[in-house]
């Protein structure tokens, strides 16, 4: 896990940007146009559709995020090149960043980890 958040430090992709965050909240940006990553934040590409969120580091260390990490050095090696692959699809990913961004704890980080399992 250490290797792969020392990687995400370093990538500074700048595709098309969609936001990680789809209440409102200033969790990322949503553009039409080529914008660089804001500092504090990372690219990750969701579900076989390679969906671009930009996700705040911070939450790269709740339960739930360490998890979606170990399944995606799991699924595609630590020695992935490029872009931060996350294998689940791109529903159940906005529903776990809507509710780690709610920030009212009604769903703890064993349920969420529990709602990935069922997806899969």
């Amino acid at each position: 896990m250490k290797q792969i958040i020392r990687r995400l430090a370093r990538v500074g992709d700048s595709s098309q940007c969609r936001s990680a965050n789809t209440n409102g909240k200033n969790s990322g940006l949503r553009q039409s146009h080529v914008r660089e990553v804001p500092e504090g934040h990372v690219p990750v590409y969701v579900g076989e559709e390679m969906e671009r969120f930009v996700v705040r580091t911070e939450l790269l260390s709740r339960p739930v995020f360490l998890e979606l990490l170990r399944r995606s050095a799991h699924e595609y090696g630590y020695e992935q090149r490029g872009v931060l692959r996350i294998p689940c699809t791109v529903r159940v990913f906005s529903t776990v960043l809507d509710s780690l961004l709610s920030g009212d704890g009604a769903h703890s980080d064993a349920d969420l980890i529990r709602y990935i399992d069922c997806d899969a």
